[in-house]
């Protein structure tokens, strides 16, 4: 199993507020995407898809997001690629670190990071969920928000949150709830 309390003892202190935010949400996030693949017979290594989970949102403490305790300097949609960066510096596999890279939103294409003007790399660094680890824990991450952390969200209210990204990430969604939904 790998040992996402490591990076979490180097980055989040113990008994702050952002750990407890990081680690209660992570953990739901982890019981969701646990629960989709023994439902779904998806055939991922538990502690993988665990591990994934934990460490998913590691980023966020490089982001200003005052409301979950994060004084970080850069804008809130860069957690992800700024944990994969974190994670890959500290010798993470490379499948988690693309989990961390690729859950922002339905993924990020790079017609979006333009046509939005999003402060994201557009590059040939893919930021769409691929792998079937990536897309569970894409889809799982957004039944579960930080600051409403220990409630999981009806679907109607993740799909009106995604559906503010417009038409093609809500679309991704879908296609996302059509492969992982167990409900």
């Amino acid at each position: 199993m790998l040992d996402y309390q490591i990076i979490y003892d180097l980055f989040y202190p113990q008994q702050t507020r952002r750990r407890y935010i990081l680690e209660q949400h992570s953990r739901r996030v982890a019981e969701f995407a646990s629960s989709i693949n023994i439902s779904k017979n998806l055939g991922l290594d538990h502690s993988v898809v665990e591990a994934a989970a934990m460490l998913h949102d590691i980023g966020i403490f490089l982001v200003f997001a005052p409301a979950i305790d994060c004084w970080g300097t850069q804008g809130y949609m860069r957690h992800g690629v700024l944990g994969a960066d974190l994670l890959r510096r500290h010798n993470f596999p490379e499948e988690i670190a693309r989990v961390a890279e690729r859950h922002t939103g339905t993924g990020i294409t790079n017609r979006d990071i333009i046509a939005a003007g999003l402060p994201m790399p557009h590059s040939n660094r893919c930021l769409m969920p691929q792998t079937t680890l990536e897309r569970l824990i894409c889809y799982a991450d957004k039944f579960f928000s930080k600051s409403d952390y220990l409630d999981r969200k009806p679907l109607d209210r993740v799909i009106r949150s995604i559906a503010r990204f417009g038409q093609d990430s809500l679309d991704r969604f879908y296609s996302l709830h059509a492969e992982f939904s167990i409900d």
